[in-house]
């Protein structure tokens, strides 16, 4: 056989598609297509038809050598993206009948089309394909969702695991999770992590971009504690806001978020009164990715509050990037970061307590953090090892 022949052809749904310069599953497929080593894999990504970045705003094109076909998806509110999964699997399995693919294998990301798992299975498994889930973190844990809405995503959740024909985790937690409470189904499950871009940014203090964003936001380098996330209740904003304003540090609290002054704001700024201390500082969200890697790069301290599940995308960026890492103690982060970082509870006091405690840390203290960080990251999360390990898992 050719070296060049094609010998598996891998649908991938479920991220919004590429190209693209946001999100986890985005970030992922982007990365897994242009990173491609092992010419034998040919790759078939769906993609939402209203993603602003994609190329012309074509039915079908080549991107990183995959095959990117898109997908219209009605305006149907917060069901959009179910609507959106389904009809992607549908259409990778029309391509691949079409293209008489052998032993296909279909990726699914995210637990968002359950009710019809089993259907989609069976209509896979008449292919001779193979039928693969990533079940991403606890989206029935996040508090933005109603009850309603949640009780979906668990149910959803059991029947994707149910189908499935191996379960691929980026957190050894959720991988032990699945396991355990489907034990029933006997799953097959797999580990492999997310990864992280490792390369410093290119911007120095010196650059007008710099200097302009920084002047603006009237914040100097390492002189500030750091977030970026979604501006969610369970990413506990609340809980870092409050114990940094009890904290005796003259440093700032610089939030690097999508703020809108919505409900949740609100109820911030009542309990914490945060637009009563100077030092906090929402800066709003930064596009720019060279800036914001300066943004974490000279932070003093970076607060990851996220514990609802998976390898978080921002937490890996931070440990590669930002020199003292201050995360809340849950066993997804610890699976992450191990003695990489430090970390905090929601106990009243406990943060304020390691934020003061920081003020008297030496060079060598910050330093010993930094080195077992980066090298948590350099062993597990580099893209380079992911995309090797993915690419044995699809010829194996």
């Amino acid at each position: 056989m050719a070296n060049n022949k094609i010998i598996q052809h891998v649908y991938i749904v479920g991220s919004k598609g590429i190209p693209a310069n946001y999100g986890g599953f985005e970030t992922f497929v982007e990365k897994l297509t242009k990173g491609q080593k092992n010419k034998q894999i040919k790759y078939h990504v769906a993609s939402r038809f209203d993603n602003s970045e994609q190329a012309g705003k074509k039915q079908r094109f080549e991107y990183n050598g995959a095959d990117v076909f898109s997908i219209d998806v009605p305006n149907v509110g917060s069901a959009q993206a179910i609507v959106y999964d389904y009809k992607a699997l549908k259409e990778a399995i029309r391509i691949s009948k079409q293209n008489q693919d052998k032993h296909p294998i279909f990726y699914v990301l995210a637990n968002r089309i359950g009710p019809f798992a089993k259907h989609f299975a069976k209509e896979i498994h008449a292919l001779g394909g193979r039928f693969y889930l990533n079940p991403d973190g606890h989206e029935w844990a996040r508090a933005k969702w109603p009850k309603p809405v949640r009780k979906y995503w668990k149910y959803s959740e059991k029947k994707m695991v149910a189908a499935a024909d191996l379960i691929i985790a980026d957190n050894p937690e959720i991988e032990k999770y699945i396991k355990k409470e489907y034990s029933s189904f006997h799953p097959q499950t797999t580990y492999i992590a997310y990864g992280t871009d490792v390369q410093r940014s290119k911007l120095t203090m010196k650059d007008q971009k710099v200097r302009d964003w920084f002047k603006q936001k009237r914040i100097t380098e390492n002189n500030y504690f750091l977030v970026v996330g979604r501006f969610v209740p369970e990413n506990n904003y609340e809980t870092m806001i409050r114990e940094f304003i009890a904290s005796d540090t003259k440093k700032d609290f610089v939030l690097v978020t999508n703020i809108e002054k919505n409900k949740f704001y609100n109820q911030l700024k009542q309990r914490t009164h945060f637009d009563q201390d100077s030092r906090v500082k929402f800066v709003g969200t930064v596009y720019d990715q060279e800036l914001l890697k300066y943004i974490r790069e000279n932070a003093f301290a970076y607060f990851h509050g996220h514990e609802v599940g998976g390898t978080n995308p921002s937490l890996l960026e931070a440990l590669s990037m930002t020199r003292l890492n201050m995360l809340i103690d849950v066993s997804f982060n610890k699976a992450v970061a191990k003695d990489g970082a430090m970390y905090w509870t929601k106990v009243v006091g406990n943060l304020t307590a390691q934020i003061n405690e920081t003020e008297i840390y030496d060079e060598k203290r910050i330093a010993d953090y930094t080195k077992a960080a980066r090298k948590r990251v350099a062993d597990e999360f580099t893209w380079e090892s992911i995309i090797t390990k993915y690419e044995g898992l699809f010829v194996s």
